[in-house]
């Protein structure tokens, strides 16, 4: 057995490095840390909103690091938690280390790279999951 070489890793590896490069690319930004905290923190606050069903039929779309971090400290007999958009942003903002007045664009530009990488409609049917407070804030494409 080679241990000279991680190739079984490296795209999973790679493909982590791209969702988070397109995160940090909706902020115009180089800081990578930045653009983890927001996307672990977009993925935890919508995970605990649904169901199990619907977390794991998401999750499973998402690639497997990315997949991890989803899954982080998650508790599947605590969900799905009921609170509404003041909490939503409260949480958002303190696990992205970011004002609760910058959620709503945080919110937005993950669902952008989420939308971009999904299969098409799987955000917007799981965005139906939210109550309508909520679906609004993170919507990507917001209906005016």
């Amino acid at each position: 057995m080679s241990t000279t070489r991680a190739g079984v890793f490296d795209h999973t590896v790679q493909t982590a490095n791209i969702w988070v490069h397109d995160v940090a690319e909706q902020f115009a930004t180089d800081d990578r840390h930045f653009a983890y905290r927001v996307l672990r923190a977009w993925l935890h606050a919508m995970r605990d909103r649904l169901t199990v069903q619907a977390s794991a039929h998401f999750a499973a779309q998402l690639p497997e690091l990315v997949r991890g971090i989803y899954y982080e400290g998650w508790n599947p007999s605590h969900v799905p938690e009921k609170y509404g958009l003041r909490e939503y942003v409260t949480r958002f903002a303190r696990e992205a280390g970011i004002s609760d007045k910058d959620v709503p664009k945080a919110a937005s530009a993950v669902a952008v790279v989420m939308a971009r990488h999904l299969t098409p409609g799987l955000l917007d049917k799981t965005l139906e999951q939210l109550p309508p407070p909520i679906q609004d804030l993170v919507d990507p494409w917001p209906r005016s």
